[in-house]
């Protein structure tokens, strides 16, 4: 670790890692899954699945997230409508696969995903994006009450965003033997 992480760096860190340590177990797990499938940092398929239904998750999911490249390359600077559409219809779309799956199951879950899979410049979109995908008419009447539930006026509202790069990205981590290790 040859570079220095300012105290600000450093908390940013910690409240990162304090929410995602927040969410249900299922969530992280989903999660840490999406970012391996969407950042390309892992055998998804050898890490997670656990099954045949499973692995076709996974499948299905990598099929929907070959998407997110072209998402990032277009994220709107602006609010100009003539760059929403390319952007917003991918981004709902991916969104509602997300949801279906039934892991993320509040806003602050969703946010936390899809600020590590497409970058900071995408918060501003993020409330639109999530409202109308936990809206769409696949998911279940009561998940869709839960999800619109679970976003605040706050973050419905919000007059700006940060531009901060998310720093925590959770891993996959190995169970430890306690019994096997020294006492």
């Amino acid at each position: 670790m040859g570079s220095k992480t300012r105290p600000a760096e450093g908390a940013m860190t910690l409240a990162e890692m304090k929410e995602f340590a927040g969410f249900e177990a299922s969530t992280q797990r989903y999660i840490r899954r999406s970012l391996d499938i969407g950042l390309d940092r892992d055998d998804a398929l050898a890490r997670w699945s656990r099954d045949v239904v499973e692995a076709a998750s996974i499948r299905a999911q990598a099929k929907i997230y070959a998407r997110l490249p072209d998402i990032r390359g277009i994220v709107p600077d602006d609010s100009g409508l003539d760059a929403v559409e390319p952007f917003l219809a991918p981004l709902v779309t991916i969104s509602a696969f997300d949801l279906g799956q039934g892991r993320i199951k509040t806003f602050s879950a969703y946010r936390f995903l899809y600020e590590r899979l497409i970058g900071a410049s995408v918060r501003p979109w993020l409330p639109g994006a999530f409202c109308a995908a936990a809206a769409l008419p696949h998911l279940h009447p009561e998940l869709r009450r839960k999800l619109l539930q679970s976003i605040s006026e706050a973050a419905a509202t919000a007059s700006g965003w940060s531009s901060r790069k998310p720093s925590f990205f959770p891993y996959w981590v190995e169970k430890v033997d306690t019994a096997a290790l020294p006492h």
